[in-house]
This record gives C-alpha cells, structure tokens and sequence, in this order.
C-alpha cells in the first residue's frame, strides 16, 4: 500500500513542454478540476432542466443547495448581494466538489494543495477590491482607517488593517488545506490498519472505516461551507464601509 502523503503527489497525464520555465503539462489535479466542474455543472442542469411543482429528488437537492447559498448572501450583505449568487455559488460548488470527489478511490484532492486553493483565494479576494472599488470609489480605503479613528493611531492601526488584508488569501488558504490534507491522510492511515484488525473480523474494520468516511464527508461540505461564508463577509466589508 502506498503511503499516507502519496495521494497529494501532482502528476502529469499528458507531459507539454515548459514555456517560460512554466510547466503547462496536463495533470491529475487539472483532471480532477474539471471533473468536479463538469459533474457539477450536469448535476445542476440536469436537475433543474424540468422544474415540477413536486420537484424530484435531484431537484430538491439542486434548490436545496441554491437556497443554503442565496440566504448566506442575503444574511452576510443584504439584499444587494443576491447579484453576487452566481459568485459565490461558483466558490461552494468548486470547492464542495474538490473536497467529495478526494474521497473516491484513486482520486485527487486538488483542495488540499495550496497552489490550487491559493490561487482562488487571491482571485476572490481580488473580486472583493474590485466590486468595493466600483461601487464606493476611493471611499473603499477607509476600510483600513475607519471614519471617526483618532489620528493618533493612525501610524499603528494603518499597517496593521493592511497586513491583516494581505493575510486573507493566506487564511483561507491554509484553513481548507489543512483540514482536507489531515482528513485524508488520517482515512489513508487507518484504511491501512483495516488488514491488521481482521482477526476483530471483517465487519468491524468496514463499519468504522464507512463511519470515518461519513465523517470526512461532513467535514468537506462543512469547510467549503466555512470558505464560502468568509468570502461573503469579506465582500460586505468592500461593499459597506465599518
């Protein structure tokens, strides 16, 4: 059996040469990136493409999902954030996806590497900028010294509103990281005791394995959940100012 930290290792399907020292080579985790949109994006179409009164029960889950969404962004920003859904509801499904599709058999975890989630976490806070720029002008800077803050503390509060700003993508990034790459390799290690529990028999190391599994099953949907919940909070403090 290979080892617990094998499963995050990034490997080429189809080798392209560099171009610039960048490796463009098309690998498991550019597989699994748009394997988790397609099947997301089938899901939801196949779901919806016939909306009944008494909706089925792909549908009910498809509603279900758009509903959790859209009443986080009316809660977290208000009413002038539902045309932010689409945003937002992109965020939950991509990384919902990631984290569900890690735990098949001889599948890839592309949420557990920082590159991959890194460079969604500085495109999200970027759209944060962008929208809080559009809609409240040069106003949006006083997100890092609030109106009404003594001058005084202008020297100290300033770098600091801007490290703790710089720091977003980071945080989001290690949080969601983290909890995958250690809800895997702990799947990956105890999966590995199963042969050695045998003599228990064979039902007992299955039973506590599908449990775990359930388990990290929770855990996935609650940390795409907990990404996308910053997300919003983050974008109604570019939309409205402290």
């Amino acid at each position: 059996m290979s080892g617990p930290i094998e499963q995050f290792e990034i490997k080429p399907i189809i080798a392209l040469p560099k171009v610039d020292g960048v490796d463009l080579s098309f690998t498991n985790s550019s597989l699994f990136m748009a394997l988790g949109v397609a099947v997301s994006s089938v899901f939801f179409i196949w779901a919806m493409h016939k909306k009944q009164m008494i909706p089925s029960k792909l549908q009910s889950v498809a509603e279900m999902v758009y509903e959790l969404i859209t009443g986080m962004v009316s809660e977290m920003i208000g009413s002038e954030g539902r045309k932010y859904v689409p945003f937002i509801f992109t965020i939950f499904t991509f990384i919902v996806m990631g984290n569900l599709l890690g735990l098949l058999p001889y599948s890839f975890t592309y949420t557990s590497h920082f590159a991959a989630v890194g460079a969604l976490s500085v495109f999200s806070i970027l759209i944060t900028v962008v929208i809080g720029l559009k809609k409240r002008g040069l106003n949006w800077f006083t997100n890092f010294f609030p109106h009404g803050t003594p001058w005084a503390i202008a020297p100290i509060l300033i770098p600091i509103e801007i490290i703790s700003f710089c720091s977003k993508p980071f945080s989001l990034t290690v949080r969601l990281t983290v909890n995958m790459m250690v809800g895997h390799i702990m799947l990956k290690v105890i999966a590995g005791f199963i042969y050695d529990l045998s003599f228990w028999g064979g039902w007992l190391p299955l039973a506590f394995i599908g449990c775990l599994t359930l388990f990290e099953m929770m855990i996935a949907v609650l940390q795409a959940y907990i990404y996308t919940i910053l997300t919003c909070v983050y974008l109604n403090d570019a939309l409205h100012a402290h």
